[in-house]
């Protein structure tokens, strides 16, 4: 609004005024009422869908169920609703008539219960799919804490490095590595090559991963875990062979004594059946 405001010389509170009283029919919109706790679209609605939660402000939560085949234009948005509870939102998807809900073929949503549910009581038809970047950010949470376990013994090793120089009335100086890191801040910058394979690191990055994985081959047994789950939803397309491929992961899992990574296999067999839609 401003923009436009100052090109046309108005000011630009007034223009979203007008904007809003009487160019966008607003006043005369028939979910008006409703607006702030619920949206219903039933005309968005299409085959393959997809509900989630977000935060839009103040950090309050709604659940949005969007058509996929919209890729985020105008008419993708089905139904948006204040709040995750499910007896709420079922209450307020099925308000689109279940003739048109019963078209739906295919669901993605999360690994939550009330997702589930949703899911189950408003789209009796649809297939069920976890989504796998849901399953993916977990594995990467589990790799970071790995790292942040060893950062904070490597402050504490210092703290006490710190400590013991001031008793012995001798000046501490950090132990600085190859690439001019110590070893608190090779622990605090690996965090964003963390996220990323390794085609997409830079020249300096590359030079940090050598030295973490030589320094920690746990860090590197973790981050070799997460590429390989990444590998195996981007690269395989066929349900046996998916179940193959993560049963032999959950197996390496099983050998790397990583607590985080043993609750994300048990996470991951307990949905199997919408994770293995996924291929």
């Amino acid at each position: 609004c401003n923009t436009i405001a100052s090109f046309y010389g108005v000011s630009g509170r007034n223009l979203q005024c007008q904007y809003k009283d009487f160019l966008s029919d607003f006043k005369v919109w028939d979910q008006i009422s409703h607006a702030k706790k619920w949206l219903v679209f039933p005309q968005n609605i299409g085959k393959r869908l997809s509900i989630d939660e977000t935060s839009l402000s103040n950090g309050e939560l709604y659940t949005i169920l969007t058509n996929k085949s919209g890729k985020g234009r105008k008419g993708t948005i089905v139904a948006m609703i204040a709040g995750t509870k499910a007896e709420t939102v079922i209450g307020v998807i099925e308000k689109i008539p279940l003739k048109q809900r019963n078209l739906v073929k295919e669901i993605t949503l999360d690994m939550a219960g009330n997702m589930g549910l949703i899911a189950k009581k408003c789209f009796p038809n649809a297939t069920r799919v976890t989504d796998r970047f849901h399953v993916q950010k977990l594995a990467t949470e589990a790799l970071q804490e790995i790292r942040i376990k060893y950062r904070w013994e490597a402050i504490d090793q210092e703290n006490d490095a710190i400590e013991k120089a001031k008793k012995s009335k001798v000046n501490f100086e950090s132990k600085i590595l190859s690439n001019g890191d110590t070893l608190k801040q090779l622990l605090a910058r690996s965090r964003y090559f963390l996220y990323k394979t390794k085609s997409k690191w830079t020249q300096n990055q590359t030079e940090r991963a050598i030295l973490l994985f030589e320094l920690y081959p746990d860090i590197q047994k973790g981050y070799n875990l997460t590429q390989e789950l990444r590998g195996i939803f981007e690269n395989t397309k066929d349900k046996i062979i998916g179940f193959a491929k993560l049963a032999k992961w959950h197996e390496k899992v099983n050998q790397s004594g990583f607590k985080s990574f043993g609750t994300i296999s048990r996470t991951i067999m307990n949905h199997y059946q919408t994770i293995l839609n996924y291929f």
